[in-house]
């Protein structure tokens, strides 16, 4: 079964589309314990994402039983440049694991393969223009506590291609319901904040169009990593 995609309200969907209006907000629904790996501290997943236009009925995009959002919340950003943004959510199968997905009111827009592993996650970093080609990457750490490998796709031509990737890096401890680090922009250059691999220094990664370098910011804890991300 695919996906399933149902409009609130009595069809007026229908009739002012949602092509027209700029996504507000977005969250998860239908809470469900189907795929009971924890990783965010609890067995409770979801089984569908809300959509919330500036106008129209809300979209509500169901997955079939074999996936669920293994997620935090849907992050509002813009991936193809047209000022109307899109939700970006980490999605899980039973069998394959995580995938990077972007959803507007169609559906699925956009993903990156699954991991391949059930119970096997990704944790997002930030989302822009990394390099100044003029075009938005995704940044994410695969397998935050297995691989912590950096991974930087970019959406060109309505598709995710990975360009560039390095391992050493995380961002997230088993049973915590949030994601350290991000991205900040300081002095006009965009930078990916995360720890090292034994959450003993903060990183700062940047990426130049071929490849990602990382330099040490100093020793881990939140409050250094906060100061970090605020420039400071």
């Amino acid at each position: 079964m695919g996906l399933c995609l149902w409009l609130s309200g009595a069809g007026t969907g229908l009739a002012q589309s949602w092509q027209a209006e700029h996504l507000v907000t977005a969250d998860y629904a239908e809470p469900t314990d189907r795929y009971p790996h924890g990783v965010l501290g609890d067995t409770i997943e979801y089984g569908a994402l809300t959509l919330h236009y500036s106008a129209g009925p809300a979209i509500t995009i169901r997955l079939p039983q074999t996936r669920v959002f293994e997620d935090i919340a849907p992050r509002i950003v813009d991936v193809d440049g047209d000022q109307k943004p899109e939700a970006l959510v980490i999605e899980s199968h039973a069998n394959e694991g995580a995938r990077l997905a972007i959803y507007n009111g169609d559906g699925l827009m956009a993903a990156t393969p699954y991991i391949g592993t059930r119970f096997r996650w990704l944790a997002p970093i930030g989302t822009g223009d990394l390099d100044g080609d003029g075009h938005v990457e995704i940044a994410y750490i695969d397998r935050p506590h297995l691989a912590k490998r950096l991974r930087i796709w970019r959406f060109k031509d309505g598709a995710l291609q990975q360009i560039a990737d390095k391992d050493g890096l995380t961002n997230h401890r088993i049973g915590e319901d949030f994601i350290s680090g991000g991205l900040r922009t300081c002095a006009g250059q965009p930078e990916l904040l995360t720890a090292n691999a034994n959450w003993s220094r903060i990183m700062a990664s940047t990426f130049d169009g071929h490849s990602i370098t990382s330099r040490d910011l100093g020793p881990f804890d939140k409050t250094r990593l906060n100061a970090a991300l605020n420039c400071e």
